[in-house]
């Protein structure tokens, strides 16, 4: 929680008699120096401050509850780079029985209670997490867009498979653990990737914290939602939409495909050639990645996507440097 509007504007609630209670990771990749002084800045503005247990890998969910009558549940942390860098999406509700649930396991989580999930569309890890995700993707006739950084589990790897050989539309922005001929998946290359989203038949959304794999479906604390108002599947939908079409996946398909088709193949000569011109081409590309990695600074190493956008980036590269040559060549 890096973003000092929110924090100024949580110890102004607390200055003016509004019950804040903040519920704090135990640890994160982050370090713990900076939850415990934002946990003594808290205490310092009369906040109530509550630390989770360390009976899971992670406490990982992110959400804001207002009056027990508004829920923001959010796919991004607090943070500049989650929020002003990063594809990240944030669902708000006053359905009263999604607010109660939320309420519900705040409650446990702050009191370190055991927590009993009690709604089917509020998903949370690992209570419910794998069975009604898995149910929600099954539930899929024509189309499943996905949003996730690395989707590694296998059952759910297994299943979209299933689901793709079986004539939907699975489109994937993010990476997974394994190849797949059945599953289009290309990186995000506006932004930083950093929501978990799966849009259903255009009609339904998930949108939370937990990507599809093991661990976030398992071991740790994650928290999401099934979104079915019309309205604000449009907009998910609307934005996957120009994610998608900005990556170039299908263009670049069609190039692919075509030089199948039409292009030569390549004779003995041309292989041997190339092959030492491998060699120094990787000791130029391995010194310009780090000094790209070194302007972008620690941030950038932190990002799950990084080898996903350089994988692309090398792919463009070498798609474009091909094409220069061929036209010369003619």
């Amino acid at each position: 929680m890096d973003l000092k509007e929110i924090e100024v504007a949580l110890k102004a609630a607390s200055n003016r008699g509004v019950a804040v209670r903040a519920l704090i990771a135990h640890t994160n990749r982050g370090g713990e120096s900076r939850l415990r002084s934002l946990e003594m800045r808290f205490l310092e503005a009369g906040i109530t401050v509550g630390r989770t247990a360390d009976d899971l890998i992670r406490y990982h969910g992110k959400m804001l509850i207002v009056d027990s009558r508004t829920l923001f549940l959010l796919s991004f942390n607090f943070v500049h780079l989650d929020i002003d860098h990063s594809r990240g999406f944030g669902i708000v509700t006053k359905t009263a029985k999604t607010v109660r649930e939320a309420v519900k396991l705040f409650e446990a989580d702050l009191n370190r209670k055991t927590y009993k999930g009690g709604l089917d569309g509020f998903i949370v890890s690992p209570t419910n997490a794998r069975k009604q995700l898995t149910a929600f993707i099954k539930r899929a006739r024509k189309q499943l867009w996905i949003y996730d950084p690395k989707i590694a589990d296998r059952q759910i790897m297994h299943l979209l498979e299933e689901r793709a050989k079986a004539g939907l539309d699975v489109k994937i922005i993010g990476s997974i653990a394994a190849r797949s001929a059945n599953l289009p998946v290309t990186p995000l290359t506006s932004m930083r990737l950093h929501t978990r989203t799966i849009i259903r038949d255009g009609r339904h959304a998930f949108v939370g914290s937990q990507s599809l794999r093991q661990a976030e479906l398992d071991s740790r604390r994650e928290i999401g939602i099934i979104v079915r108002d019309p309205k604000a599947v449009k907009t998910l939908l609307a934005t996957f939409e120009k994610d998608w079409e900005a990556s170039g996946f299908d263009e670049a398909r069609d190039t692919v495909k075509a030089n199948v088709v039409t292009g030569p193949q390549p004779t003995a000569k041309a292989t041997r050639a190339l092959a030492k011109e491998m060699s120094p081409l990787k000791t130029t590309l391995k010194k310009a990645i780090k000094q790209a990695v070194n302007r972008a600074g620690k941030e950038a190493v932190a990002q799950g996507s990084l080898k996903s956008t350089v994988k692309h980036a090398v792919k463009e590269a070498v798609k474009e440097a091909v094409k220069e040559v061929t036209q010369e060549a003619r």
